[in-house]
């Protein structure tokens, strides 16, 4: 992990929290002032009792407390980073974007066969054309579209969730089960078609009040998804498959929802066989408002009282071929992957396969001992 670049083009402006693990101490929760990390632990013992105090900015840029160390220590034997989040729930919004309900379109009509969905892609391509991407999900043309589509043998449940009213919302991982930048992030060695996915995240409190946002890699294994949605979970939720980080940027007048909305993001990764594939997606094209996202994931029938982050879904879908013509891209374990944006930062992540992974241990129990071992 280069600390060089953790931090955002502008962070003397942001307002930055996150959390470090402290030898001896356990996590802590942090802001950062210029390049040293400052422990906010008598504000708030964690990340969700902060992002739900009322005007949480202000409360950040007010408090004392003691350094803890400089950005450059963090990856060290005494400060690592942790993903900026704990007692939230971890939720992501799936096909969120055009293009990404096409390619949820091809893994399932191939079955999760990376071999056929070269020349899937190829077809609905020719069939669509451009326009289509720009069809606002729930309206009478996105209807008509989902019509156009089953009439040709390509039904399929991603219709619904691109298309309708209503959007794909689940679980991404468990409380406390997520990593920080600079950790190791896991493939399933069952795997043979899977690929990173960049997205924007979102930062709400208990009160559904979106407070700030970070970067995440929502892992996903196509060939497990493209078999079946039911194995949703197989395909997500795994041992070290959720990265969130390297920080939260707090929303205030130098940044807001509308730098979300035109957020673009950067990707890149390389392999130890001397593969490199880069990438980008943009926000500019999300087929659903983030705070609409938002609406559906709280609200009268979902309640999260310790806050949840939203993943929101990405653009970027890798077709290019690493290996044999046409059998796109998949992982390789020692593949970096770098995810950054100009007022987010940089999330770092080496692959490796999820029972290489170091075994999620810590825990809500492990979390309430430390905290009250440090009274």
């Amino acid at each position: 992990m280069d600390t060089a670049d953790l931090l955002p083009d502008d962070a003397e402006r942001a307002v930055l929290v996150g959390r470090v693990w402290l030898e001896g101490r356990g996590p802590r929760v942090v802001a950062v002032r210029g390049d040293g990390l400052i422990d906010l632990g008598e504000l708030a013992p964690t990340m969700s009792d902060l992002l739900d105090l009322p005007d949480v900015c202000a409360a950040v840029r007010q408090a004392g407390g003691f350094a803890l160390g400089r950005i450059s220590d963090l990856g060290g034997e005494r400060i690592r980073l942790l993903a900026p989040c704990d007692l939230q729930a971890v939720k992501a919004a799936g096909v969120t974007f055009a293009d990404s309900l096409l390619e949820r379109v091809i893994e399932e009509q191939a079955r999760g066969d990376a071999g056929r969905a070269h020349d899937l892609r190829g077809r609905l391509t020719d069939m669509l054309g451009e326009g289509w991407r720009r069809v606002r999900p729930g309206s009478p043309e996105a209807e008509r579209l989902k019509t156009v589509l089953q009439a040709e043998g390509l039904w399929s449940q991603y219709l619904e969730v691109g298309l309708g009213p209503h959007a794909e919302i689940f679980t991404k991982a468990q409380p406390m089960a997520s990593v920080g930048a600079g950790a190791d992030i896991g493939v399933r060695p069952d795997s043979a078609w899977n690929n990173p996915e960049p997205e924007v995240v979102l930062a709400c409190n208990a009160r559904g009040e979106v407070v700030g946002a970070t970067l995440g890699n929502d892992v996903n294994l196509r060939d497990f998804e493209g078999r079946s949605a039911l194995l949703l979970g197989k395909a997500k939720d795994n041992n070290a498959s959720c990265a969130v980080g390297p920080f939260i940027r707090l929303f205030d007048e130098a940044f807001g929802m509308d730098d979300v909305r035109t957020a673009e993001l950067q990707l890149s990764v390389r392999g130890l066989d001397g593969f490199a594939l880069t990438g980008s997606s943009s926000m500019r094209q999300i087929s659903r408002d983030p705070l609409d996202l938002v609406a559906q994931t709280f609200g009268a029938h979902h309640q999260y009282p310790d806050g949840a982050m939203l993943f929101l879904g990405t653009l970027f879908t890798p077709t290019q071929d690493r290996g044999a013509p046409g059998m796109g891209f998949t992982h390789s374990p020692g593949d970096i992957v770098r995810i950054g944006s100009p007022k987010l930062g940089v999330l770092t992540n080496r692959v490796v396969h999820t029972d290489a992974a170091a075994p999620w241990t810590f825990g809500v129990r492990a979390l309430y001992r430390s905290l009250a071992a440090a009274g």
